[in-house]
């Protein structure tokens, strides 16, 4: 009965099978030569001298003062982010105002700004000789070659990432489940927390997994603000080019090889949220 069924199904495409074989073993071929391989590089030359070498590497001092300044930044900048984006998508999805594609389009620009460019922006505005560096060097307030500078320079590259998940997901789902407990009484915090924030959960988690990503692997931005002060203002990415441009391979690619593993228990993060919100809509249907 099943296969009589297949026959008037529309097939969704009506390549031959070795097209499919082809372009599969093509993604399979290019994700091994450019994503597995360089990973499995990087762990190899961390551990060829051993774990004993590996393990002084992570420990040394300034590796950990990188870490430290790593987390820290993204402690700072995540929930920060996590609120923008909150704000902006529901501002965004549910309201109608004078400029919304212009904010739109502002939330979009971290995206189209070279992440080295946003760090030049940030030392023209708090630099010494920028636009209100006098001032802040007057009152002893330090922020260009300093962490706050690296936290502002890690918020700028990263806000767009929760509102431009939470937004279409907020679009799509409509007013319609506001408006009916508006009706029944609710005020505008009951309705938030108790409709809307269980509607966008796993959207803002997705959102969250990707914003910490960058957070935590931001280069561009974060190089030209912090001044590559070791023990002070280098994040990881920045102590493993130092380590790298001081030929201390081992050194580097330790440093590297943690980072690769937060990015691969981001991935894992990201696919759990991925399977989650698929299993919640096949439990919907």
């Amino acid at each position: 009965m099943t296969n009589a069924l297949n026959l008037y199904l529309p097939q969704a495409t009506t390549e031959p099978r070795w097209v499919r074989y082809l372009l599969i073993s093509f993604t399979l071929i290019f994700l091994t030569l450019f994503l597995l391989l360089p990973l499995i590089a990087i762990f190899v030359q961390a551990l060829q001298e051993g774990l004993t070498a590996y393990w002084t590497a992570l420990v040394e001092p300034d590796a950990l003062a990188a870490i430290k300044l790593t987390l820290l930044t993204a402690i700072i900048a995540v929930p920060l982010n996590l609120v923008f984006g909150i704000a902006a998508a529901w501002a965004i999805a549910k309201f109608d105002f004078t400029g919304k594609s212009i904010l739109i389009t502002l939330i979009d620009l971290p995206f189209a700004v070279s992440p080295v460019i946003a760090g030049f922006i940030f030392v023209l505005l708090f630099g010494l000789h920028g636009v209100i560096g006098p001032w802040l060097n007057a009152q002893d307030i330090k922020i260009i070659f300093a962490v706050p500078g690296i936290i502002l320079a890690t918020i700028f590259v990263t806000f767009p990432f929760v509102a431009r998940e939470l937004i279409p997901l907020l679009q799509a789902q409509g007013n319609e489940e506001e408006e009916a407990a508006l009706v029944l009484g609710a005020n505008g915090w009951q309705t938030f927390w108790y409709i809307t924030l269980p509607n966008m959960k796993w959207g803002l988690l997705y959102g969250v997994i990707l914003c910490n990503a960058r957070a935590m692997g931001e280069f561009g931005a974060v190089s030209v603000v912090s001044g590559h002060i070791r023990g002070l203002t280098n994040t990881m990415p920045l102590h493993v080019e130092i380590l790298y441009n001081e030929y201390n391979f081992v050194a580097a690619f330790a440093v590297a090889s943690l980072l690769a593993v937060l990015a691969l228990v981001t991935l894992v993060l990201k696919t759990l949220v991925e399977w989650r919100v698929h299993q919640q809509m096949q439990d919907q249907t």
